[in-house]
C-alpha cells in the first residue's frame, strides 16, 4: 500500500458539539419515541400489515429470491442524546417496511452477533479487547479539550464509548456477515443488512461514527465464494475504510460517488485521481475507483453519472458479486450531508444495479435524518422485491411513528424537504470529465482479472454452524406464529 494515500486526516472531526454555532443543526436533541406495544397492539399491526400486502399483491419476486437481515437489539442502543447517528432509525425503516406488507415478499432472518473470532477476520485483536473493555463514558473526552488523545480514536465525539458498545457492534457486523453467508451458499439473491455499512472503521481504528467494518467482514465472506466483488458506495462520505482494506488487491474493485471537499469535509480523502497504488505492479492499482462531487447535485445528474460509470465497470471488471452501501447522508434534507438527492434518485442507483442480474448484498450505512432513512430504504426494500410500482406513495395510516414522518407521502418535493434547493455547484462539463476520467482507468483494468489469491479468509465454518444451530433450535421451539403464517400463504403468488 502506498502509505501517503491515507496520510491525510483531516483537522476538524465529523462531528464537534462544543461548537454550537457551526453544529446547530446536527446537535438538536432528539427524543427517540420507544415506547413497546403490548401483545393485542402487535395483533392488530400484523393483521393490517397482511391486508396491505394483500390489497396491494406484495408477493415474492418471480425467479430470485431477497432476504432481510436484521437484530432488532441494535435499535435500543443510545451514542448520546446530542450525537448525529440514532440507531433509531433502524426502528422507523423496520415498521416502515412492514406496514406496507413487504416482509411477506422476503425471507426474514433475526440474525445473531457476530463473534469475537469472526470480528478478528479483519480487526486486531488488541483493537477489539479495547473496544469490549473499555468502560462507557458519559461525555466525550475532547469536548473540554480538543487535542486530548483518545485510544484507537475511541472516546472522543465522533465515536463515545457509550454503553452496550461493544453489543452494537457485534450484532451489526452479524447481519452483514448473515448477509454475505446467505448470498454465498445461494439461499439469496439479494441480502439486505440495513443495520450494516459502516465504512469508515479501520482494522484498528474508529473513525467517523463507525467500529467495526461490516462491510468488509461481509466481503471477506463472499471472496471465499465468488472471484470478483465490486463495492459501490453512494453515501455522502467517501467509503475509505473499505478501500483501504482492499487496496492491494485486484479481486475487489470499490465505487464510491461522494461529496468532495478535503479542507472542511470528513474524511477528506477519495480525490479523482485516488486510484488505488501508483505501482503498476501492484494488483490493486487502478481497482479504486472515486467520484468526488460538489454540493447540490441532483437526481438527474447523479443517476447519470452512476449509470455511466457503473455500466462500465460492469463491463471491464465483470463483478461475481455486488456490495452496494446505501448510505442515506447522501438525500436532500440530511444534517450532515447537502445533496439534492430525493428518494427516487438515491434508488435509481439500486434499480440499475439490480438490472445487472448479480446477486447483490445491499447495505445501509451514513443517514442522520431518521425519516429521511426510512423513507429511502423501505422505498429500496421495495424495489429488490421488484414491488416499487405497486406501493402507496401515501405512507399506510397505521405505520407506527407516522407523525414523525412529517409530510405523509414517500416522496416528498425538494421544497417540502428544503424550502429551496441547494446551489447545485456541479457543472455539466466537471461531470463529463470525471465519467472520461474513470473510462480512461478502466483500460488498465484487465478484463476478468486472476482469482488467485495468496490470502484466503478464515474458515469460520465450524464457529458458526455451532452458534447458529443453537439459535435455530431455540427460535423454532418458542416461534409457532412463523409456521402458521408460512401455513396462509401470505406473500405468495396464487394461481388464477
Amino acid at each position: 500500500m502506498d502509505p501517503a494515500a491515507y496520510r491525510y486526516r483531516p483537522p476538524k472531526p465529523n462531528y464537534l458539539p462544543r461548537d454550537v454555532d457551526v453544529d446547530e443543526p446536527v446537535v438538536e436533541e432528539y427524543h427517540m419515541p420507544m415506547g413497546r406495544a403490548d401483545d393485542r397492539e402487535n395483533a392488530i399491526f400484523f393483521n393490517r400489515m397482511k391486508r396491505t400486502a394483500m390489497e396491494s399483491n406484495i408477493v415474492r419476486p418471480k425467479g430470485y429470491t431477497v432476504s432481510y437481515h436484521a437484530n432488532p437489539e441494535m435499535e435500543k442502543h443510545h451514542f448520546g442524546q446530542t450525537h448525529p447517528m440514532k440507531p433509531w432509525r433502524l426502528t422507523l425503516t423496520k415498521s416502515l417496511v412492514s406496514a406496507y406488507g413487504m416482509p411477506f415478499a422476503m425471507d426474514n432472518y433475526n440474525t445473531r452477533a457476530a463473534t469475537y473470532e469472526e470480528l478478528k477476520s479483519f480487526h486486531a485483536s488488541d483493537y477489539l479487547d479495547y473496544l469490549a473493555t473499555a468502560p462507557p463514558e458519559d461525555q466525550p473526552r475532547d469536548i473540554d479539550n480538543p487535542d486530548k488523545e483518545v485510544k484507537f480514536n475511541l472516546g472522543g465525539s465522533d465515536c463515545p464509548l457509550f454503553h452496550g458498545l461493544y453489543d452494537y457492534c457485534s450484532m451489526s457486523a452479524g447481519s452483514s456477515m448473515d448477509a454475505a453467508r446467505k448470498i454465498c451458499n445461494k439461499q439469496s439473491d439479494i441480502a439486505i443488512a440495513w443495520s450494516g455499512g459502516l465504512h469508515h472503521a479501520k482494522r484498528s481504528e474508529a473513525s467517523g461514527f463507525c467500529y467495526i467494518n461490516d462491510i468488509v467482514l461481509g466481503i471477506l465472506q463472499l471472496l471465499r465464494c465468488y472471484p470478483r466483488v465490486l463495492y459501490i458506495d453512494i453515501d455522502v462520505h467517501h467509503g475509505d475504510g473499505v478501500e483501504e482494506a482492499f487496496f492491494s488487491t485486484d479481486r475487489v474493485m470499490t465505487v464510491s460517488f461522494h461529496k468532495y471537499q478535503p479542507e472542511v469535509f470528513f474524511p477528506g480523502t477519495g480525490g479523482l485521481d485516488d486510484n488505488g497504488p501508483k505501482s503498476e505492479h501492484n494488483p490493486g492499482a487502478h481497482h479504486a475507483i472515486n467520484v468526488p462531487l460538489n454540493d447540490g447535485i441532483t437526481d438527474e445528474q447523479y443517476e447519470s453519472l452512476f449509470q455511466g460509470i457503473i455500466g462500465k465497470i460492469n463491463e471491464h471488471f465483470r463483478p461475481s458479486v455486488i456490495a452496494l452501501q446505501c448510505g442515506a447522508d447522501s438525500l436532500a434534507g440530511d444534517r450532515l450531508g447537502r445533496f439534492n438527492l430525493q428518494v427516487q434518485g438515491h434508488g435509481a442507483c439500486v434499480a440499475f444495479c439490480k438490472r445487472l442480474g448479480i446477486p447483490m448484498i445491499i447495505f445501509g450505512g451514513g443517514g442522520y435524518t431518521p425519516r429521511n432513512v426510512a423513507r429511502a430504504w423501505a422505498y429500496e426494500t421495495s424495489i429488490a422485491i421488484d414491488c416499487q410500482d405497486k406501493i402507496d406513495p401515501i405512507i399506510p395510516q397505521h405505520a407506527p411513528w407516522r407523525e414523525h414522518f412529517i409530510h405523509e407521502t414517500l416522496f416528498p418535493t425538494l421544497e417540502q424537504i428544503l424550502g429551496e434547493p441547494r446551489a447545485n455547484r456541479n457543472t455539466q462539463k466537471r461531470l463529463q470529465e470525471i465519467v472520461q476520467h474513470v473510462h480512461e482507468q478502466l483500460r488498465f483494468v484487465a478484463h476478468a482479472p486472476s482469482v488467485q489469491s495468496q490470502i484466503i479468509p478464515p474458515d469460520l465454518g465450524g464457529i458458526r454452524d455451532d452458534v447458529e444451530d443453537r439459535i435455530r433450535e431455540e427460535n423454532e421451539a418458542k416461534d409457532e406464529n412463523l409456521r402458521k403464517t408460512r401455513e396462509e400463504g401470505v406473500g405468495d403468488p396464487m394461481e388464477l
